[in-house]
């Protein structure tokens, strides 16, 4: 049975005193328990000067306790994406006192000894709240949303989904510190009467067991849904009433499992922070989007799509950072971004952002990353070295180097966003046209480590390349041979010249025959080894040599036939 709804501007006054807004550290807590929570907050906040406050606390009861007081106190709210002390260090410098749960910082809110306030509705047109995302200059880019826009949001959402969800309560594996889980986490569920879990749950099993099989709706994201495997416990989700999922396209093949081993259709939702939700699917076969009512598409002269909504600020065209393919059934799809801003586990990123962000290193001349999507998303990081960085690189060696830079990094970005993998070059790659080689990037960057030395160091030339690897013991070509005095099988080096040869040079040609094949020296497991590439095509021959520091370990030429 639906109740009766709750504008925001309300929420925290009393009324329907009996119903249970949150389950929040093993209790169910009444609208009675938050509007006295509220007051109480707003009671402690009266008393202090800031105008401005940077919010933060991933328990998503006492957020809404925080937030509610804040309004009613008159204050500016910032809802800040991370609480990283750099985060913290800019949003101080920006004459925001912090509240919530910060790193390393204390920012109470002493509870006064008695409480006699009487709160009224909140004016709409004077209540807003201050977001950051990432712009594309990689600057975070402050967004502010007017309660009225919030409510039309929440408005919309009830009259698509409010019947499917009925008494179900909120449960999430996203945070609210950003628009989705805000909205779909923490304010629908408050303004229509349901109840929401406080905890953020890290992954479905924890989640799972506190519901104990009462009605509930999951806020997830991709990539939480895309891990999904035979050890979940699909009978339990089966029993949700909704799976909804933002932040992020959920692959096509993770929609077909989840609809195939527990009947659900996630309900994928999107939008943005600045533009609010636009469309919406649910089905794992059609990729196509559909619009919410009132929004509206149109081509600026550029091309580029322009996006109206009741959900921005004003009636001006919103230009779109999405490539949209607009079909004549009034849905769209999605066709990849205009800029560098990508998701890492639903968090937005900017890839500029992170390569000045390593270029403040003394060690980094220049940087370039790039997203490598696979089951889990992760971010790849091509470094220029400088004189410093590679004595570095030579004296500490190659997990030191990138220990110390995620390190430096960590006090801006969240660990999620931080490099999973790291290449260092003298130049970074280009193609023909002058453009960085995404291709051979990737390529680089998805060799198989069972398979292929750990590549500490590579220059790159129109017709050679340098690389330095280390022999990890870990490759499979060890195993065997031989047993108690592992070598490296001659037929590997030659594997290996001829598949880096292929990645760095043209070499299109088919293979013919070797030459002047000379293996001199074994190597060892952990051996530091460089093997030095040479194309030359008028004779259609590769060159190769496996060198360590003092001698020569192999060498030859491969000789390829005339093209075709």
């Amino acid at each position: 049975m639906r109740v009766e709804p709750i504008p925001l501007s309300r929420c925290a006054l009393p009324a329907h005193p009996e119903r249970t807004v949150a389950a929040h550290a093993g209790q169910l807590l009444d609208r009675q328990r938050f509007c006295a929570d509220v007051a109480a907050a707003v009671s402690a906040l009266q008393h202090q000067t800031p105008p401005c406050y940077a919010l933060y606390h991933e328990d998503a009861y006492l957020f809404a306790v925080l937030l509610f007081a804040l309004w009613h106190a008159g204050k500016i709210v910032v809802i800040a994406g991370n609480n990283c002390p750099a985060t913290a260090d800019e949003l101080a410098g920006q004459g925001c006192a912090l509240i919530g749960a910060w790193q390393g910082r204390e920012s109470p809110l002493a509870s006064p000894a008695e409480v006699n306030i009487e709160l009224h509705a909140l004016s709409p047109a004077d209540t807003q709240l201050t977001l950051f995302t990432s712009g594309s200059n990689g600057r975070p880019k402050a967004i502010v949303k007017t309660l009225p826009q919030l409510q039309r949001e929440i408005d919309a959402l009830e009259a698509q989904w409010g019947l499917l969800l009925g008494g179900s309560a909120a449960a999430a594996t996203v945070s609210h510190q950003h628009i989705y889980g805000l909205l779909f986490r923490l304010l629908w569920p408050l303004a229509s009467g349901r109840c929401f879990h406080s905890q953020l749950f890290l992954s479905p099993e924890p989640m799972l067991k506190a519901l104990a099989g009462q009605p509930a709706y999951w806020v997830a994201s991709p990539a939480q849904l895309k891990r999904l495997d035979e050890l979940t416990e699909w009978d339990q989700l089966a029993g949700f009433s909704a799976i909804f999922s933002s932040g992020g396209p959920l692959p096509p093949e993770a929609a077909a499992q989840i609809e195939r081993l527990c009947g659900q259709r996630v309900i994928e939702v999107y939008g943005s922070s600045e533009t609010g939700g636009i469309a919406w699917r649910c089905s794992a076969q059609d990729t196509r989007w559909t619009p919410f009512a009132g929004i509206g598409f149109s081509r600026g002269e550029d091309g580029r799509c322009l996006l109206t909504s009741p959900y921005l600020p004003d009636a001006s065209a919103y230009p779109m950072d999405d490539r949209i393919e607009l079909h004549g059934d009034g849905r769209f799809s999605l066709m990849g971004r205009l800029d560098r801003i990508v998701k890492v586990e639903e968090k937005r990123l900017s890839l500029d952002a992170l390569e000045n962000a390593l270029t403040q290193s003394d060690w980094v001349e220049q940087a370039h990353c790039l997203l490598l999507s696979n089951r889990r998303d992760r971010v790849a990081t091509a470094i220029v070295l400088t004189e410093s960085g590679l004595d570095a690189l030579r004296r500490q060696g190659r997990a030191a180097v990138f220990k110390s830079l995620r390190r430096q990094l960590q006090r801006a970005f969240e660990s999620v966003v931080l490099p999973r993998k790291w290449l260092f070059f003298d130049s970074l790659p280009i193609t023909r046209q002058g453009k960085i080689d995404h291709a051979l990037l990737r390529q680089l960057f998805a060799l198989d480590s069972a398979k292929y030395p750990q590549l500490l160091y590579c220059q790159i030339a129109t017709n050679s390349a340098e690389l330095e690897f280390r022999i990890q013991p870990e490759l499979v070509y060890f195993d065997g041979h031989f047993p108690g005095m592992p070598i490296l099988p001659g037929v590997t080096q030659l594997a290996w010249a001829e598949h880096y040869g292929k990645l760095f040079f043209s070499i299109e040609q088919p293979f013919l025959t070797m030459e002047a094949v000379k293996f001199k020296k074994i190597i060892l497991p952990d051996a530091l080894i460089k093997m030095t590439l040479e194309w030359r095509d008028e004779t259609c021959k590769l060159y190769f040599d496996l060198s360590s520091v003092s001698e020569s370990h192999s060498s030859g030429r491969m000789v390829y036939g005339a093209r075709s």
